[in-house]
Parts: C-alpha cells; structure tokens; sequence
C-alpha cells in the first residue's frame, strides 16, 4: 500500500516508518522542513504544515492509508494556557485538515489510523479499563475526546477509523523513560507519585507494530495500544532499578511532581489500569509483553 504518515520525525514515527518499508509498503512522509530526498521511490519525505491544509493534504488523500501520528509533546514544559492552545491545535487542526481533504476527494483512503492516550480515561483507581470504558474530565482526557471526535468523522466517508490509545512508550532515545534515566542510573530514582498506582506502558517497538498491525488488519475504533502485563508505579520503579543493577527507593511525592511541573506533573500518574482488549481479540502478537523484555530491549541499544 501506499501509506501517508505524520509525526515520521517521532518517537514512534520514526520506527513505523522503517516498520512499513520493511514490510513491502511505499511511504510518504510529512515534514514541516524541506527535507531529502524529495524524488518518487518507496519513501520521499512532502514539505507542510500539519495544521494548515496544502499540497501535503492532497497527497494524503490520495494514498491506500493514512497515519496520523503528529502533536505537540504535552510532556514538554509546564500547561500554561498558551501551551494548553499548542497542544490543543497541534491534535485537532491537524485531523480536521487530513479529515477535510478525504471529504473532497474522488479517491479516498481505506483506512485512518489516528494517534490518541490513555489520557482519554483521565485518573482511575482499581477499575480495568477496556475500550468502552468513559472517558475521564480532565484537561488531557477532554483533549483526547475531542481528538477522536475528529478523526471518528472519516466513518461517514466510509472509511476505517482506528484511534490508538497510547500509554506511556518506553524507549531510551525520548519520553518519559529517557528523562528517568540519569537519575536511576545515578541510585537515586524511585515511583512517581503514589506507588499503587496503575502505570500503562508499551514498549517503542509494539508502538510501531501495533500502528502497522491497524494498516493491515481489519480492526477499527478506539484501540488500547498498552502492553498486556499490568503494572504499577513502584514495580515500573522496582524492575528498572533492577535491569540497571540500581536501588529504586526515592519516591517522589505526587505533592512534589504538582510543585515542579503543575497540572501536567498529575497527569504523569494518572492510575489507570488499561488493557488491550481490541489487541487481543484481534490477536496482536506483542513483541515485548513483559516490563522487564521491554527495559532490557531499551538499554541493550
């Protein structure tokens, strides 16, 4: 197929997108830059912005599918209102411009694989979340509503809606695993927050596996993209002070994450324990199912 991606730069685009090549796939990749090469071939990179429609929107709405994993990093920096807008325009005028070009076209594509979070479900305790789980009240879950509200309007053009629900993706090269590093290498990490806490994760390699999976299978609707093996804060805290031969025994109280970094330090221990329904039923082979395969993965590179 020839598959349009955003966010190809990411975390998680920058896998998907050797994932697609490798498996025999053409890919055209936005870019906010000019970038090489531009030239046709199984990969070239189109220059645009991902909230104003263009050249790139046409060129998306004429491929076999579409990924749209781009956005703002709500990790970065303290929500302030103006970075609450970012964060906010980046998500929804980025899909409401993808949405719009397949509207107007005569050849649209089969299927829209549309990022979203475990943020959808805002703080929980105990309770398992499957895919028809509520939606949370909070900034990020209001957010992750409205994202999906967007992109699910491609399901009136007959197209196939995946929204994939991303929990917290390990990899050393960013995110959080990458900022917790230094400081559990140093003996001094410890669980964020409340050690109970339910702390959903995926491994980058599933991230980019399950994001293919959704291409090439028929799946469709919202998708918990978490690991099936359930973790809390303080076993998280515990198996990476283990894999780095490292105490984990600091905790930080959630008081302290709130003073440093405001209304986002809550969101990064949310307590939800998400499990991967729709993987499971559409059988979804986990590449790294265990949170221990996943941080030996991360560090052996």
């Amino acid at each position: 197929m020839k598959v349009f991606l955003t966010g190809a730069s990411g975390l998680v685009g920058t896998r998907l997108r050797d994932e697609l090549l490798a498996r025999g796939h053409e890919v055209v990749a936005l870019s906010r830059r000019e970038r090489s090469p531009t030239g046709s071939g199984p990969f070239r990179w189109v220059q645009g912005d991902p909230c104003e429609p263009g050249a790139w929107t046409q060129e998306a709405a004429a491929a076999d599918a579409v990924v749209h994993l781009a956005g703002a990093s709500v990790a970065s920096g303290r929500w302030t209102e103006a970075r609450k807008r970012e964060l906010v325009r980046s998500r929804i005028d980025s899909t409401r411009a993808l949405v719009s070009a397949f509207r107007d076209a005569p050849h649209r594509p089969r299927v829209f694989v549309c990022a979203s979070a475990t943020g959808y479900y805002g703080p929980r305790g105990e309770e398992e979340l499957a895919e028809d789980a509520p939606p949370g009240d909070d900034f990020l879950a209001d957010l992750c509503v409205k994202w999906e509200v967007e992109a699910r309007r491609v399901a009136a053009l007959e197209m196939r809606v995946v929204c994939l629900r991303f929990g917290v993706i390990l990899s050393t090269e960013g995110g959080a695993l990458a900022t917790m590093l230094p400081i559990f290498r140093l003996g001094l990490g410890g669980p964020l927050g409340p050690g109970a806490s339910w702390f959903p994760w995926l491994s980058v390699e599933d991230a980019a596996g399950i994001a293919a999976f959704a291409v090439e299978n028929e799946i469709a609707g919202p998708v918990n993209a978490v690991a099936p093996e359930a973790a809390r804060m303080r076993d998280f805290a515990g198996t990476l002070g283990r894999v780095l031969r490292r105490p984990a025994l600091l905790p930080v109280p959630l008081f302290a994450l709130q003073l440093a970094l405001g209304e986002m330090g809550g969101s990064l221990v949310p307590g939800q324990r998400v499990v991967p329904r729709a993987l499971a039923d559409a059988g979804y082979d986990f590449r790294q199912p265990t949170l221990e395969s996943a941080l030996l993965s991360c560090l052996s590179r």
